[in-house]
């Protein structure tokens, strides 16, 4: 590797690792955000509120996709991930002073949703810039090495965010830090940003697009070009359906939704927890460059595939492992004495609040609701039309009641007076109300969650590369920008909202892993079908 290879992967590198910094220290305190923006909600329709915050900039990072991967082709790849760095660094820092909602009301979360949005078109322009920018720099047959130190920047962008975050609550204490300590990783934002903005003005136009530009091949309608033309359109539904999708799953339930799985669910210390993902990261970090490389050999697509398939297969003993080795109390519990919630099914409602206005007052949903705030797994038993809803645990039966037409303070009233006896019932039956430290087995928990990583090495190591390589340069930006975004902004951004949403409403805590399953399975069967090798593709074609 030369002097000028290497410091393009390095400024690359670095200037990404910083932005998805920015992007994740969100995900990391979620539960501690909707704590100081979603007060007025109950806990689980806050935290899922919270996580709809965080998707909300998954959700525009196609957008992002479109404007930035315009400017790329038409203007250059350094400007355009320059811009989105300003963008997303300035958005960071104005979260960590953003007054909470018990200053300003409601303005708040339409604040934090705003600068999350802002955010996600800023990422939507950074990672197709990168690493177009690696690859078109890279030796033809050293590609999927080179553009994997691009992958590994979002894996250590999580780990640099849950590292920060670990020390700050070690250094401040855990009160100071849910008071106003959690602001301080958004505010050393502005160090990042400057790092980066420093970085990415010292780098050079890409050989490739400079020699269009010369030839005067550069494209003028971009998007045009990429989306209006059916040869290049099919190519970017097959980018998405067979390759970005599934890939996209696995490394969000590989690392956040295994970090929500372990604090929500199984109630494990959330320093402890942060620090078993942090160290799997770590131990699982070489694996992108290690796939990445052996797929310049063998290609990348045996591997992608072979990750989905990997995951499809293992997700829920891994997910059930988990429970095992962090709360053995909780599995037994469950084991001993299994809940049941008896009910008309009219009487149920979709356990899913994403705007925050529902409320739930049948007696179904309030014994719903409580399991559900309580990390119980239940299993739903129907009951004849009319009837209330009552709970069993184990042999003891606790009957709901119907607020709908309660006065507020009645209501108040009876749904502590249940709230109190479902408590008082679970605890009696063995439920912990969190995870036992002398309990845990952090070796096991800990190769668990390594493994989970590993697999998302598998299908994230080589996949920019393969993305790179199905383009033409003229419209590369833009074309594989989109279903790289819309892969991950989409279809694995709102895997932890819709993942919780489904475990609240079956009652089964393991029922979320069926929306990664699904999507890998389907990106398997597409991607073995009808999406090609690509490792031996020109770039240098217009």
């Amino acid at each position: 590797m030369t002097y000028e290879e290497r410091r393009v992967i390095l400024a690359s590198s670095m200037g990404t690792v910083f932005e998805w910094y920015d992007f994740y220290v969100y995900g990391s305190l979620a539960a501690v955000i909707a704590q100081h923006f979603f007060t007025e909600l109950n806990p689980t329709t806050g935290f899922i509120f919270a996580l709809l915050t965080f998707a909300a900039g998954f959700a525009v990072r196609p957008f992002g996709a479109l404007v930035f991967g315009r400017l790329g082709d038409m203007v250059g790849r350094k400007y355009a991930f320059v811009i989105s760095i300003l963008i997303m660094g300035l958005s960071t820092f104005l979260v960590g002073v953003l007054p909470s909602v018990s200053s300003i009301g409601s303005a708040a979360p339409m604040i934090l949703l705003l600068l999350r949005l802002l955010q996600g078109l800023a990422l939507g322009g950074e990672y197709g810039g990168a690493a177009v920018y690696v690859a078109e720099h890279a030796p033809s047959h050293r590609r999927g090495f080179f553009t994997s130190w691009i992958q590994t920047t979002a894996t250590t962008g999580m780990f640099l965010s849950l590292v920060v975050v670990l020390g700050t609550r070690g250094v401040l204490g855990e009160e100071a830090f849910h008071n106003w300590g959690w602001r301080i990783p958004f505010l050393i934002s502005v160090l990042l940003l400057v790092i980066s903005v420093w970085i990415r003005l010292r780098l050079h136009e890409s050989p490739a697009f400079t020699r269009m530009k010369s030839e005067g091949l550069v494209s003028r309608a971009p998007i045009k070009e990429a989306f209006g033309r059916w040869r290049n359109l099919r190519l970017i539904l097959l980018a998405l359906l067979g390759l970005t999708a599934g890939q996209a799953v696995v490394w969000y339930t590989g690392q956040f939704y295994a970090l929500y799985f372990l604090t929500e669910t199984l109630r494990v210390d959330a320093n402890t927890a942060n620090l078993l993902v942090a160290l799997a990261l770590l131990l699982a970090c070489p694996f992108f460059l290690f796939f990445g490389s052996l797929s310049d050999h063998i290609g990348r697509k045996p591997i992608i595939m072979a990750g989905c398939l990997i995951a499809a297969v293992t997700y829920f003993p891994i997910f059930k492992g988990l429970t095992h080795y962090a709360n053995p109390a909780l599995e037994r519990a469950q084991d001993t004495a299994p809940v049941y919630v008896i009910s008309d099914p009219d009487d149920c409602s979709l356990q899913f609040n994403p705007i925050g206005l529902a409320t739930f007052t049948s007696a179904c949903d309030l014994i719903k609701t409580f399991m559900a705030n309580h990390s119980v797994n239940y299993i739903n038993q129907p009951a004849p039309a009319g009837s209330t809803a009552y709970a069993m645990i184990g042999q003891q039966r606790i009957d709901s009641f119907d607020g709908t037409d309660l006065s507020r303070i009645e209501f108040a009233q009876r749904s502590t007076q249940l709230q109190n006896a479902l408590a008082q019932a679970i605890r009696s039956h063995g439920y912990p109300a969190r995870a036992d430290p002398s309990q845990i087995n952090y070796v096991m928990v800990l190769l668990l969650l390594f493994f989970l990583v590993f697999q998302v090495t598998m299908v994230y190591g080589p996949i920019a590369a393969m993305l790179v390589e199905m383009f033409p340069t003229r419209i590369r930006y833009t074309s594989m920008s989109v279903p790289y975004h819309i892969g991950n902004g989409w279809f694995g951004g709102f895997l932890p909202p819709v993942a919780f949403a489904t475990v609240a409403t079956t009652g089964n805590m393991y029922d979320g892993l069926w929306y990664p399953i699904i999507i890998c399975i389907m990106t398997l069967v597409i991607g073995s079908l009808f999406v090609r090798e690509t490792r031996h593709n020109d770039l240098d074609a217009p």
